[in-house]
């Protein structure tokens, strides 16, 4: 099959962009002929996948950008007309038969007060994104909460939606089975955005465990330390500001903590899971569904603090380690693949 994907920014870059770079090597090991359209390809380009840079576009205003980008895709099928090939988009734009939604639908402002509706910015956002789904003839959702959300904002659109197809997970450093002592442990926390993640809620989690564990770390890795620096203005010592690193640190943690206020679904999860690491997060994450009572717990944000205390020292305290999540990407390619094989080439988008 060829296979066109479309991607701003190609390559292991952000979540979005690990998703597509993997999908697209186990498409391109299953023998599927690969082409990749781009604004630029941000590491070495894979052998065997045809990548085309369509040039850098300016990031912001990102209505802007999308527009642009999707123009210039556009003009690039004109210029190279691909009648046998399935096109399968990640971005904002109109000549898809497969799309695939990564993040919360903009169409979620309508749960803001009425004011923030008011702007050329959401209104292009929200024709933009319209024009996505209407175009597309198979919706594909990385999450169950994102397949919700689709159907709700958009119940014209809801029959094109198919199963979410969660990430994958590459295998890495595993937890080595230990005993926590009963006065330390490891709290780990991974995120860039830390506070839609829920880092504030985090530190405050984790201050409260120091009083019963004194001789507890925290360790934060993603944001500047500088940009976070002031939520450890009462500690002493116990916490170590990484910033971002591309190393993985998971088999350090005893627990991962991640009281996210809003999540697509959190990489981070599945990945410390794979590891073996308990993990302990807010329902809201997409991956709540894929965390059983042997792998962690799943709390409610309107949970009292004590409540996430009480759940994070009894992740320090087990005895057993959680099994290992495995997802492999190439499990994604072939659910990926059977959404293709449903999709009519002969007919128009």
């Amino acid at each position: 099959m060829q296979i066109i994907h479309i991607v701003r920014r190609y390559g292991p870059v952000g979540g979005m962009e690990r998703y597509v770079w993997e999908l697209t090597l186990q498409l391109r090991d299953m023998g599927h002929l690969v082409t990749v359209l781009c604004q630029r390809c941000h590491v070495e380009k894979p052998a065997g996948i045809h990548v085309v840079e369509l040039g850098e576009i300016a990031i912001r205003p990102r209505w802007i950008g999308s527009l642009r980008f999707s123009r210039r895709v556009s003009a690039w099928f004109k210029r190279h007309p691909q009648p046998g090939a399935l096109v399968h988009s990640n971005e904002r734009v109109n000549v898809q038969h497969v799309t695939t939604i990564h993040g919360p639908p903009f169409a979620t402002v309508f749960e803001k007060p009425w004011w923030r509706w008011m702007s050329i910015r959401v209104l292009m956002q929200l024709l933009l994104e319209r024009r996505e789904l209407r175009n597309a003839r198979f919706i594909i959702p990385n999450s169950q909460i994102i397949k919700q959300q689709l159907a709700y904002y958009y119940p014209g659109f809801a029959h094109k939606l198919v199963e979410p197809i969660l990430p994958g997970v590459a295998a890495g450093a595993v937890r080595e089975p230990r005993s926590v002592p009963h006065d330390g442990g490891v709290i780990g926390f991974v995120g860039h955005e830390w506070k839609r993640k829920g880092l504030p809620f985090a530190a405050e989690i984790a201050g409260q465990l120091r009083r019963t564990r004194p001789r507890l770390r925290f360790i934060v890795i993603g944001p500047e330390a500088a940009k976070i620096q002031h939520l450890f203005a009462g500690w002493k010592d116990g916490y170590e500001l990484l910033g971002w690193s591309k190393q993985a640190h998971y088999a350090q943690f005893d627990v991962l903590l991640h009281p996210a206020l809003a999540e697509p679904y959190g990489m981070v999860i599945s990945e410390a899971m794979a590891a073996r690491v308990p993990v302990v997060i807010s329902e809201v994450c997409g991956a709540a569904p894929q965390v059983t009572s042997d792998a962690g717990a799943v709390l409610s944000l309107d949970a009292p603090v004590r409540q996430w205390v009480a759940a994070v020292e009894a992740q320090l305290g087990r005895t057993e380690p959680p099994p290992a999540f495995v997802r492999g990407w190439d499990l994604v390619a072939r659910e990926s693949v059977a959404v293709y094989n449903n999709v009519n080439l002969g007919t128009a988008k």
